[in-house]
């Protein structure tokens, strides 16, 4: 997986590159917890489901139906996001995909149930650079963690500024 300090790079860069008056701050916490909310899945190690279980890790809240879901949790809620229904749907759905997208092309695991609950079939991306993360906290701080880090600010942080920049520039440019 890619750590839950990447994650949340997604839906900042949509907020940064479309503007506060698109996507209000309010909008932006909740694409972040989106965003990283996939990885609940998680506690089933604790509970002794097994990793590739249709709720095992990586399996169904990872999946789009999943995100579909969380989406339209939030849209519910478009009045306090301060944004529209439609606009809360799809940050939301594109913040909540993005996890499962970012997990599909790292170098571990067994790959992601996209589209759990309908099928439990694992996919990886073809383009794998992202490292792996560990889980768990302790792991996270030694080579193995610094390695991940490094690797996420090439292949998430430093795309996702380049589109949050272009963003900027483009709204600029149209305001004249």
């Amino acid at each position: 997986m890619a750590s839950a300090l990447s994650h949340p790079a997604v839906p900042l860069a949509i907020a940064v590159a479309a503007g506060s008056g698109a996507v209000p701050g309010r909008l932006a916490a909740a694409a972040c917890v989106a965003s990283v909310l996939p990885d609940i899945d998680a506690i089933g190690f604790g509970l002794g489901i097994p990793y590739d279980a249709p709720l095992g890790h990586r399996g169904f809240t990872h999946s789009l139906f999943f995100a579909a879901l969380i989406a339209l949790g939030c849209a519910a809620f478009a009045g306090f996001l301060r944004a529209p229904a439609a606009v809360v749907f799809g940050v939301v759905f594109v913040s909540a995909v993005s996890h499962g997208v970012l997990d599909a092309m790292t170098t571990g695991g067994l790959g992601v149930a996209f589209f759990s609950p309908f099928s439990n079939e694992r996919y990886f991306l073809p383009w794998r650079r992202i490292r792996v993360s560990p889980i768990g906290i302790r792991p996270f701080f030694s080579t193995w963690g610094l390695a991940v880090i490094v690797s996420e600010l090439a292949w998430i942080w430093a795309p996702c500024a380049a589109i949050a920049a272009l963003g900027v520039w483009v709204r600029r440019a149209a305001a004249g």
